[in-house]
């Protein structure tokens, strides 16, 4: 007898895309010009309000206390301090995030945008995204999902996941961080099924391609993505992907 699927645990608490309010965006930016245009572009949407402006990182970060918006979208490199210093007092470990981050950024499948999105960043869209793509982009990370396509994931995590390393570790390491041991002991929460969805995840593969993988329903296979993120503390699928490497359990990495 086949078993039913798993009852749904809550999601991260961030507010749903249709809850009717608007998105409130902050843009972080040191650029004038790319700052009024992303205001421009955000502003001509009915259901994104921008509710505050920075240009540098320190003010990112004092900003988005003070305002607490859903999304912030950060460039990396930015004066008083940088993009991912600003993600990781915002969403970093220890934190209890109110903001998602997006990073928005001239760098392709770079160390700078991989450790963005091990501070705490949501995904991440390069700055010669149409804007039909970065409003989108807006919308995908304030309703609780990661902006990452799944050969985005490929690409940056495998590429970069040698550098997974301990904050103070004064080297890259090959492979698995020196931590490794402990992040599968984090694992150990849970069950086969949702191991091998979280191994999926970390090969870049989309809901509806795990769907396919495991003969589950689309619908499944979002309650096991949502008790992953719950029972391992995690807010979406970017930090998934970032702890399974981190742990050496993603498909090729042991």
């Amino acid at each position: 007898m086949t078993a039913g699927p798993p009852p749904p645990l809550p999601l991260p608490p961030f507010p749903p895309a249709d809850s009717g309010a608007p998105i409130r965006v902050l843009i972080c930016e040191d650029q004038a010009l790319v700052r009024a245009g992303y205001v421009t572009i955000f502003s001509a949407q009915p259901d994104i309000e921008v509710v505050g402006e920075a240009d540098n990182g320190q003010a990112a970060v004092e900003t988005a206390k003070a305002l607490r918006p859903d999304v912030a979208v950060m460039d990396i490199r930015m004066p008083l301090l940088d993009g991912i210093e600003a993600t990781r007092r915002l969403a970093g470990p220890g934190t209890t995030p109110s903001t998602r981050i997006l990073v928005v950024t001239t760098f392709n499948v770079d160390a700078l945008v991989y450790e963005a999105l091990r501070a705490g960043a949501s995904g991440f869209l390069l700055k010669d995204a149409p804007p039909a793509e970065l409003v989108n982009g807006v919308r995908t990370v304030a309703r609780g999902d990661s902006l990452l396509s799944p050969t985005v994931t490929r690409a940056l995590i495998g590429e970069f996941a040698g550098r997974v390393r301990a904050a103070d570790d004064p080297a890259p390491a090959p492979g698995p961080g020196p931590d490794a041991a402990r992040e599968r002991e984090r694992l150990k929460v849970l069950t086969s099924r949702e191991y091998e969805v979280l191994r999926l995840i970390s090969a870049g593969l989309s809901n509806a391609e795990i769907a396919a993988e495991l003969v589950l329903s689309g619908e499944t296979v979002k309650t096991y993505v949502s008790r992953i993120l719950t029972k391992l503390d995690l807010r979406d699928r970017v930090q998934v992907v970032v702890l399974a490497y981190r742990a050496g359990v993603a498909p090729g990495r042991g």
